[in-house]
């Protein structure tokens, strides 16, 4: 019995060992510690921790190397806070390497980056080291103070703008800007309203003068098309012949005509020989005043030419009898 006793309880503390183990282990797995690898430490100090927590990441070039493994302060120094961490035992670290407190993600907290120097050859820093450290702001950090400087400038400018405003109510100038403004939008009305009316009537009309023209430029552009084709129709060559016959036929008129003018102008031809005969003219002028002279004698003394006529008459009846 007690053999069976003593092997229950050694059973029972060898699962408790183990538990103690994987409790342990799973502790440390999850704070990103690997209890089976060895590590270099290093150290360094900062004026502020900027959200860094113990078991934050360690990064070399955006590659996670190890984690903060504890963060001292003393508040009596500048440099208050001394930070140490831990990387893989088969990382070397160059002289010149610098410590970065950097923002880990847009909202995370803060982390480490290791900056290896440009030139990486020669002895590497031992285990222990104080290193030098830098402090980067965040995208937050740089956010923060372009929204203050923008929130001041704002303040500023809304404080210009309530003092104006402040004038202006004094003034009377924003009522009377209120009252144009009140204006103006009743015109917009009116005009709104004109515009409405427009549409309503003035529109239709010119969308119907519209079709009744495109309706005529139809017709047009089919009699067009008739006259075309008619043209295609005419014999083109005995028309041109008629034409040019038609041209030949005016042009002899026309020569002719030219000859009878010139016949006239020129004194040999019988026309040109009444127009241009001086001796025609005198005579026409003479019968002409001969004319008048007796016309006006008719007139003075129309009993004279009467009386002639009526005796005559009277003597020719008598020698009839």
């Amino acid at each position: 019995m007690k053999d069976f006793k003593y092997t229950r309880e050694l059973k029972v503390g060898i699962l408790a060992a183990v538990c103690l183990f994987l409790l342990f282990f799973g502790f440390n797995f999850l704070k990103g510690v690997n209890i089976f690898s060895s590590t270099y430490s290093f150290q360094g100090r900062f004026t502020r921790a900027n959200g860094l927590e113990e078991q934050a990441a360690v990064y070399i070039r955006g590659y996670k190397v190890g984690q903060v493994d504890r963060i001292r302060y003393d508040f009596t120094r500048d440099s208050a806070f001394t930070v140490e961490i831990s990387i893989h035992h088969d990382i070397d670290l160059p002289k010149g390497t610098e410590m970065v407190l950097i923002q880990d993600g847009l909202l995370g907290g803060g982390a480490i980056e290791l900056r290896l120097p440009t030139n990486t050859q020669g002895e590497p820093l031992a285990s222990g080291t104080m290193l030098p450290t830098a402090i980067e702001e965040g995208l937050m950090d740089r956010v923060q103070h372009q929204l203050l400087a923008s929130l001041e400038t704002t303040v500023g400018d809304a404080d210009s703008l309530i003092r104006v405003v402040n004038t202006q109510l004094a003034d009377n100038h924003l009522y009377n800007a209120l009252a144009n403004v009140d204006r103006v939008s009743n015109d917009l009305t009116a005009v709104s309203a004109d515009a409405k009316r427009i549409v309503r009537t003035d529109v239709p009309r010119v969308i119907g003068s519209a079709e009744r023209t495109i309706n005529g430029l139809q017709a047009s552009v089919r009699d067009v098309n008739g006259f075309t084709r008619q043209l295609d129709r005419v014999d083109l060559p005995a028309t041109i012949a008629r034409v040019e016959q038609a041209v030949d036929t005016v042009t002899a008129a026309v020569g002719q005509v030219g000859g009878l003018v010139s016949d006239i102008r020129s004194e040999n031809g019988t026309l040109g020989s009444l127009i241009y005969s001086r001796t025609l003219y005198n005579d026409l002028d003479s019968t002409v005043v001969s004319a008048d002279s007796l016309l006006r004698d008719l007139k003075a003394n129309p009993k004279r030419y009467v009386h002639f006529s009526l005796f005559d008459c009277s003597g020719s009846k008598k020698k009839k009898k």
